[in-house]
């Protein structure tokens, strides 16, 4: 007679793995904003600062490649208290900083040249694919070693791995602070207003293991 499918016994776990790196670059969205009565008077002054900030971008020269103009707008909005419609001109630039030790410099330089919107800053690291490989084995033998802790509880063992799903990578970054506020070109004076702290780099990873 034909025999029934059997089950195998099986243990189903989730293991984690991660590493704190200090991040080496960073990616920088800063622009202008300028609301004035008359359109082309509200282009004109943020053309302008744009194009101050392109100089000292320039200047400290980083490449063409590492920065871009981004989300050019240009629209009406009303002031209901004031009973007068506005017109808004902004435009960003993103910048990827590969030297961390301008920012600083950048910053106050590209503030003193009329930016005066920061839309976001994120601090990456060259390492992540790097340490890929690390974090991916720390989660798979962090989830065996749960299937073990588990399988010696029922004086039982773990066999071979049935299953193994690999979930994304996240990356985390950790302390940091800035400041919107104008600052003052002479870097020997200039306070310090970022602390990137470190980046965690993480997977999880689900395994289903044979339980013997």
């Amino acid at each position: 007679m034909p025999q029934g499918n059997t089950i195998t016994p099986q243990v189903n776990v989730n293991g984690e793995g991660s590493v704190k790196i200090k991040p080496d670059y960073a990616i920088i969205s800063i622009g202008s904003e300028i609301k004035e009565l008359d359109s082309a008077k509200a282009k004109k002054q943020n053309d302008d600062i744009i194009a101050k900030m392109i100089q000292v971008i320039k200047k400290a020269q980083i490449q063409e490649k590492d920065y871009q103009t981004d989300r050019i707008n240009l629209y009406k909005t009303r002031e209901y208290q004031e009973k007068k419609d506005y017109f808004v001109a902004s435009q960003s630039i993103n910048i990827t900083l590969r030297n961390l030790e301008q920012y600083e410099k950048l910053m106050s330089d590209l503030m003193d040249a009329g930016a005066n919107s920061i839309q976001s800053i994120e601090f990456k690291s060259t390492k992540t694919e790097t340490v890929a490989s690390e974090i991916r084995a720390k989660a798979v033998l962090n989830a065996k070693k749960k299937a073990e802790d588990y399988a010696g509880a029922l004086n039982q063992n773990i066999g071979k791995a049935l299953i193994i799903s690999d979930q994304s990578m996240v990356n985390n970054p950790r302390d940091y602070m800035m400041k919107a506020n104008a600052m003052s070109a002479d870097a020997a004076g200039m306070e310090q207003t970022l602390a990137v702290g470190e980046i965690e780099i993480s997977t999880n990873v689900n395994v289903v293991f044979e339980l013997k």
